[in-house]
């Protein structure tokens, strides 16, 4: 998976499908070629695909901003979990139609991505189980009308949610899936009422600081004791494939005797990152957890074993002003963070934020930004994809 050639001629980027139970069912994944003549092997990306996402396993929507590289795509015989999405004016070429036929009856999902400037020839409109709207261009708010048997038939995500408050309006306006990171909310100093609905604090942020202080283990456990879901969930993150443990931990006591304080800590904090009982911070909770992982991955290479664990905590940490609605002032005030995570997060400075910049520019897939930030940590576009798959990789494994 990780040493084919187009890893080294692509950028990908990644975004969740949220559906209306706010939970993240697929994943999207864009490849921008780094060179618009630059020819890409279709069977190697997905080689590279299903090594993150197995034909038995979560579903994943490519979406290709290469026209020659998608009709070779749409050639080739994808997993049937691999969904494809396929722009407007190529749905509309005949040229094409036979393609997407085979592919609806090969069971892959279709998507159809932008309004449709003339008819969808009869046998592709089928095909579609999805239209892809960009909440820019969104067709409800100005009142045009798509052509005829499009809308009436095709049910549409809505791409481009960056808000909570967008995910929400998508939703109410028919949307069956949002597509993108609802994490761009603003956040208040003092604002109570934001924070009425949030899970209390005290019992994740006294175990944090017991673990960081290594207290006795009695102490930990009778801190757990006070929240018993905060240890049933350390137990299942403890047990999940993605630790790489060889025997079943059946207790707080036995967990720490078989991983130590350090690597329990990384652990105890992806517990606060996750912790949110409102169900839209579901997506939030989804994007914090990639985000620690694919930092850590990002430092594999130049960075020793406390750096890389200080990276995973930053990136799992800096989703939680969005969760607690809470500037990180005053949020880490009361949360013992490494100095480097402090730097990054409350004063947007210091070693461990050109990191930041690398999933910001991931997340919001801008190849523009993806180079300039690949170019600030001095990695190669292969290293930086090879992370991505990697923590996508663990990511899988922890649901």
């Amino acid at each position: 998976m990780l040493d084919v050639a187009i890893l080294g001629q692509v950028a990908f980027g990644y975004s969740p499908f949220i559906d209306k139970n706010r939970s993240v069912s697929a994943t999207r994944l864009t490849v921008f070629p780094l060179k618009p003549d630059m020819a890409i092997d279709a069977g190697q990306l997905l080689h590279a695909v299903g090594g993150v996402w197995p034909a038995d396993g979560a579903r994943v929507s490519l979406n290709i901003a290469s026209e020659s590289l998608l009709q070779d795509l749409l050639n080739a015989q994808p997993a049937a979990n691999v969904m494809i999405e396929i722009p407007a004016f190529m749905a509309c070429d005949p040229a094409n139609t036979a393609a997407i036929v085979s592919l609806r009856a090969n069971g892959n999902v279709l998507l159809l991505k932008g309004r449709p400037l003339s008819e969808l020839p009869r046998e592709v409109l089928p095909c579609f189980k999805y239209s892809v709207i960009d909440i820019a261009d969104d067709r409800r708010s100005d009142g045009s009308k798509p052509p005829p048997g499009v809308e009436r038939n095709i049910p549409h995500v809505q791409a481009g949610v960056r808000t909570i408050a967008e995910m929400e309006q998508s939703f109410a306006r028919g949307a069956e899936a949002v597509l993108g990171w609802p994490i761009d909310d603003a956040i208040q100093s003092g604002n109570a009422k934001s924070r009425a609905g949030q899970p209390d604090m005290q019992a994740m942020v006294e175990l944090i600081r017991q673990v960081d202080a290594a207290e006795p283990i009695e102490k930990l456990e009778n801190t757990l004791k006070r929240d018993p879901s905060l240890a049933f969930k350390l137990m299942r993150y403890i047990n999940s494939p993605a630790f790489g443990l060889r025997v079943e931990i059946s207790s707080f006591r036995h967990a720490i005797m078989m991983l130590g304080y350090k690597r329990l800590k990384r652990w105890v904090a992806l517990l606060l990152a996750t912790a949110s009982k409102d169900v839209n911070m579901k997506p939030v909770m989804f994007a914090a957890v990639r985000r620690g992982l694919l930092m850590e991955e990002l430092g594999r290479a130049s960075a020793d074993e406390e750096m890389r664990s200080e990276l995973f905590i930053c990136g799992v940490f800096s989703l939680l002003d969005r969760m607690f609605q809470q500037p990180f002032s005053e949020l880490l005030a009361n949360i013992p963070v490494p100095e480097r995570v402090q730097q990054a997060l409350v004063d947007e400075t210091g070693p461990f934020q050109p990191f930041v910049h690398m999933v910001r520019a991931i997340e919001n897939e801008s190849l523009f930004d993806f180079r300039e930030a690949a170019e600030a940590l001095m990695m190669s576009v292969s290293e930086v994809n090879r992370a991505q798959l990697r923590a996508l990789t663990a990511a899988s494994q922890l649901e």
